[in-house]
């Protein structure tokens, strides 16, 4: 006897679990509901459709041999009957039903389940504000409003924009709108920093700096209170400007639609995710959940979280697949993995922020790096920054955090800690990683050993460090007289600062300290800095093993301040 799969939500989720129920178990009777009429289509792709990079929407919803995902290609593909504008409305867990109702007619039905997946995603967080109702408002939400934005776009008829949110999809929006269409785009985000909850404060800078350079603007710690205009939106008021707008793109954040679970019975999270076990499945063992409609472990934190990210979606897809096909396949949960393109840069991260993990209750540091990402003799190289969060004590690695123009080489390192962070790995392990080498891709001691070197020497007491936020505030204080900053590059490195600021910049070159200690000023905070922090360093325990105490190094050096467009 064939079993009855009934799969709610068709996006990423739902077509996975679909296809890996029916490879496993043929006989299988499968079917999926969708209150759209698009379906099977990648969610992360929308601002590269938006941007022009994705010509046809067609693209996105269709496989690697040009096959768009329709419910026919499903049909007769799969063998998985797709039942699009069709909602499903409520779950009757002891008759075992579906109840739905035809968008299009209104008529109600039923839909009979042995095994019941709910795959119901999210909804953007709105912005309830005076004038949201306006046209030329959008959040987005589907493939429908990015291509009614596309659509307005190409009309020509948009020449400002504003993005409200400085997560990852408003600045992949506003990358979209101001690179590829060349419209004057704006963002604004009510917290200090962008991506924020994901870098630390520094990197994010140093993204934004960026972003800036490439003529998108960012307005910080500014709240919006309302939009004006007639019929279409004019205006953005925040509660420091306004801002003049064709169009505006919400995104603030999303919500997990779990009403539908919530309404059935089924255990959810205090924010709203349908509560899972290991294997998918909820309070309900014949049913499961999976996708951005569910609460799923932080496996450094081993608390619930939220990660609404299509890899999770599909990779949670095979685990039910194979569960309800008979197999016992598990998902452990996740650390938070994350990387986007900001113009000509890469941004990745995975695990902890340090003000992520200081507001968890741990006592942990951050240790920043600048270095080359591949031999430095090798003609083709960029400088890569990487940093790691460490807690103190421990020495367990929580997360990592990379930014540079080599986006593959920025993702590969990041990626290669993301896979070791749920075995609460100690810095250690990331000291002697072994990684492969050849100059053309990367250096023989590594990035990725150079930063869990540095944090092993600041766990260990051998350096005193610090940060770019500190070296700012030292840097506007410099005239107070109270710290001088030693430059350990050559002179022909160091002449221009030295010309510039003689009373408080000073230069001897790391090889030629010890011989010239005596030049050292000991009543003063000395700030030791080079290029990338190496020779800093060296010249700290120089200083240092002659008994200089009011002495720091600054982490990821004078590259790392470039690129926070300070001028210095």
């Amino acid at each position: 006897m064939s079993k009855n799969v009934v799969i709610i939500g068709s996006v990423a989720l739902g077509p996975k679990v679909a296809c890996r129920v029916k490879r496993l178990d043929p006989d299988a009777n499968v079917v999926m509901l969708d209150q759209r009429d698009l379906i099977s289509y990648g969610g992360c792709d929308i601002p590269y459709f938006v941007s022009g990079d994705v010509s046809s929407f067609d693209e996105l919803r269709s496989t690697s041999f040009h096959v768009v995902r329709d419910p026919k290609f499903f049909k007769d593909c799969k063998g998985v009957n797709v039942f699009i504008n069709t909602k499903a409305i409520g779950i009757d867990r002891e008759k075992k039903l579906v109840i739905a109702e035809d968008l299009k007619t209104g008529a109600k039905k039923e839909f009979n389940y042995e095994k019941l997946v709910i795959g119901t995603g999210n909804r953007p967080r709105t912005l309830e504000v005076v004038g949201h109702e306006l046209e030329g408002i959008y959040a987005i939400s589907g493939l429908d409003k990015a291509i009614k934005i596309r659509e307005e776009i190409t009309n020509g008829h948009i020449e400002k924009a504003v993005v409200i949110g400085a997560g990852a999809i408003g600045l992949e929006m506003a990358e979209a709108l101001s690179d590829m269409w060349g419209i004057e785009t704006t963002v604004v985000e009510v917290m200090d920093q962008i991506l924020p909850g994901i870098v630390s404060y520094d990197m994010a800078k140093m993204a934004q700096h960026h972003m800036e350079e490439n003529g998108v603007k960012f307005y910080l710690s500014e709240k919006v209170l309302s939009f004006e205009g007639d019929t279409r939106v004019k205006k953005v008021i925040t509660d420091k400007r306004e801002l003049d707008a064709d169009l505006v793109i919400v995104s603030i954040g999303v919500i997990p639609n779990s009403e539908l679970a919530k309404g059935a019975g089924l255990e959810v999270s205090n924010f709203g995710g349908i509560i899972v076990n290991e294997f998918m499945q909820t309070s309900d063992p014949d049913i499961y959940a999976g996708g951005d409609c569910v609460a799923i472990k932080n496996l450094i934190t081993q608390k619930l979280g939220y990660f609404p990210l299509g890899s999770l979606a599909n990779r949670q897809g095979r685990v039910i697949g194979t569960n309800i096909a008979g197999g016992r396949a598990k998902f452990d949960g996740a650390v938070g993995s994350f990387v986007i393109k900001l113009f000509d840069i890469a941004v990745a991260s995975s695990g902890l922020s340090l003000q992520r993990a200081k507001k968890e209750g741990l006592d942990a540091i951050s240790v920043f790096v600048a270095q080359l990402d591949r031999a430095h003799f090798y003609p083709e190289k960029e400088v890569m920054f990487l940093e790691l969060i460490v807690e103190n004590g421990t020495g367990r690695v929580l997360g990592i955090h990379g930014l540079g123009k080599s986006k593959d080489a920025v993702m590969g390192r990041i990626s290669s800690v993301a896979g070791l962070l749920k075995y609460n790995i100690h810095v250690s392990d990331i000291s002697n990683f072994e990684l492969p080498y050849s100059p053309p891709m990367s250096s023989a001691m590594d990035i990725l050993n150079s930063v869990a070197n540095v944090a092993e020497n600041i766990l260990e007491g051998r350096a005193q460090p610090i940060d770019l936020t500190t070296f700012v505030k030292l840097w506007k204080d410099r005239e107070e007289g109270k710290v001088v900053f030693l430059d350990c590059r050559e002179e022909q490195n160091a002449r221009p600062y030295v010309d510039k600021y003689s009373k408080y910049w000073i230069n001897i070159p790391q090889g030629e300290l010890k011989t010239r200690i005596s030049e050292v000023p000991r009543d003063k905070k000395v700030v030791l800095v080079c290029n990338t922090g190496v020779r800093s360093y060296e010249s700290y325990l120089i200083l240092h093993h002659k008994g200089f105490t009011n002495i720091c190094t600054l982490l990821g050096g004078l590259a790392s301040v470039k690129n926070l467009g300070i001028d210095i």
